[in-house]
């Protein structure tokens, strides 16, 4: 683990992101944007946000501004349509519709800059019977087919914490959508809306599955295929300290390193080609990893291909000498965090400021981006907008000549 850089940009610098506060899927993707080196300004309303948790330790507010605008009071809208006028994407994670009656709406918008990304993060989309409807994570998984791969046949699926819909299926999503949308803007001269559903994106993460589907390779239920927890050699076995190893030896060479350093029978080697010996072949595994620690086996493997780890919890994670080595996770602001991902060779990132506090940025937004209304009650005068010599000047509308 290493002490959270401050210096580096990032290839988005330059790039402005207005991001109307929500929770969940909407503020990852707006750190995300800001880990790349955008200016990204968070819109708080009054009363801070609906998720309690002390905006100190937010870190999916890190490398943003904040301003506080009361949307549904006079002038709210007007004043964040003026920063709109000035953004190259704007994101978006209330229920379809709500911007619009707030004002704020892609309409609204692009009538102020026809070049606006506007980008919405929903669970169930823009349109279709649940697109009113409430949910969280684990109800767009489950409708997918995501959720119903995950676990033992003779038990529930587990709840797999936020990461699969929320921000696998939703936030990288959207990002992606941002910024293919930003390229054809800046082409193109034309904005235009980005529809990201977490429905969507998670179904579109089972992609390859559904492949092995069609093609037989895959039965349509939990615990009976390669990937799934049905191979005794893909799975997670615990051991004598109610630790777990992971285990995902699945090449021929990587389970004949694992038979070996696991200590199993010759006459196991070849049950990994006969699904009929699974049963036999996991319980000598299970029975195997019962022997010792978690760090002893964690021994056993080290320097193999064998492709066996240990599971870690997260406060362990930072701690591990590969992670470590690579500076995996930071140390910012009294905060252990994942450091931004992924790793650029000419334009380097960095966790540069903490986890932006409500309205706290105000002024300095305000002057930044040349939007006085922000802070009416600003002394000293603004200055010249800032050169955007960062950004290429506007082709006319069509194709590139």
């Amino acid at each position: 683990m290493t002490t959270g850089r401050t210096t580096g940009q990032g290839p988005l610098a330059g790039v402005r992101v207005l991001e109307l506060a929500g929770i969940g899927p909407g503020p990852f993707a707006g750190m995300l944007l800001a880990d790349l080196g955008a200016d990204v300004v968070r819109v708080d309303r009054p009363g801070g946000p609906s998720l309690g948790i002390d905006p100190a330790h937010d870190v999916t507010n890190r490398n943003k501004r904040s301003v506080v605008v009361d949307l549904k009071a006079p002038g709210g809208p007007a004043r964040v349509l003026d920063l709109a006028a000035r953004a190259d994407v704007l994101i978006e994670g209330n229920r379809p519709g709500v911007a619009e009656r707030l004002g704020v709406g892609p309409a609204e918008c692009h009538a102020r800059n026809p070049r606006l990304v506007y980008g919405r993060m929903t669970g169930w989309g823009q349109e279709g019977p649940l697109a009113q409807r409430a949910g969280h994570d684990i109800a767009y998984i489950a409708v997918t087919g995501a959720l119903g791969l995950i676990g033992p046949p003779d038990t529930p699926p587990p709840a797999p914490a936020n990461l699969l819909g929320d921000y696998a299926g939703g936030s990288l999503y959207l990002v992606v959508g941002v910024l293919a949308a930003l390229h054809h803007a800046r082409v193109s001269g034309v904005g235009q809306v980005v529809d990201a559903a977490i429905v969507d994106g998670a179904a579109h993460l089972s992609a390859m599955i559904h492949g092995m589907l069609a093609a037989g390779g895959w039965q349509d239920r939990r615990g009976a295929n390669l990937l799934d927890g049905g191979c005794p050699y893909y799975g997670v076995y615990e051991t004598a300290d109610g630790g777990h190893m992971a285990v995902g030896a699945l090449e021929p060479q990587f389970y004949d390193a694992f038979v070996d350093l696991l200590g199993l029978g010759e006459d196991l080697r070849d049950a990994r080609k006969d699904w009929t010996r699974w049963g036999e072949l996991r319980e000598a595994v299970a029975a195997r990893f019962r022997t010792r620690t978690r760090d002893a086996w964690t021994d056993v493997f080290e320097g193999s291909d064998a492709c066996v780890a240990p599971v870690l919890s997260l406060r362990e994670a930072p701690h591990h000498p590969h992670l470590a080595a690579r500076g995996t996770f930071v140390h910012h602001g009294g905060i252990t965090q994942p450091a931004p991902a992924p790793r650029f060779s000419a334009t380097p990132t960095a966790v540069r400021t903490g986890p932006a506090r409500p309205g706290a940025d105000t002024h300095q937004v305000a002057r930044d981006w040349d939007v006085p209304e922000l802070a009416p009650d600003l002394e000293q005068p603004l200055p010249d907008p800032p050169a955007r010599g960062d950004r290429p000047p506007p082709p006319p509308p069509g194709p590139p000549s």
